[in-house]
């Protein structure tokens, strides 16, 4: 199977940066972006198999980000990271198109996972 290239959208730059170095132990290619805007700029210039993508960041949010890009990339799969109290909004990005939703904390387990599960979809 070839290395999965993974987008990681977060503004929570610690949790961004450890999930890059957790997920690249588990043979997987990625790259991190803070902002909605890096992430639409980033998908636009590369080719990744899987979007990983924070539903609350300041300025543009995670939905908003899914529906641009949903509108560019209709097969691009993707996951959507949600903190407490938000999982009304990871709910509404399932029924727009996203693969699945996980609550932070994240286990990287089941992050790992449902990564393989949407690419398999």
């Amino acid at each position: 199977m070839k290395q999965l290239k993974i987008l990681l959208v977060d503004d929570e730059e610690d949790l961004t940066s450890t999930m890059v170095e957790r997920l690249g132990l588990r043979d997987f290619q990625v790259e991190a972006a803070t902002s909605g805007i890096d992430a639409l700029k980033r998908v636009s210039e590369g080719d990744f198999d899987v979007l990983v993508l924070d539903v609350k960041m300041p300025g543009i949010g995670g939905l908003q980000v899914m529906a641009e890009i949903k509108r560019q990339h209709l097969d691009l799969p993707v996951i959507l990271l949600t903190g407490h109290g938000s999982a009304a909004d990871a709910e509404r990005g399932m029924k727009e198109g996203a693969s699945d939703y996980l609550m932070k904390p994240i286990d990287i387990d089941t992050l790992v996972e449902k990564i393989r599960n949407a690419v398999q979809s």
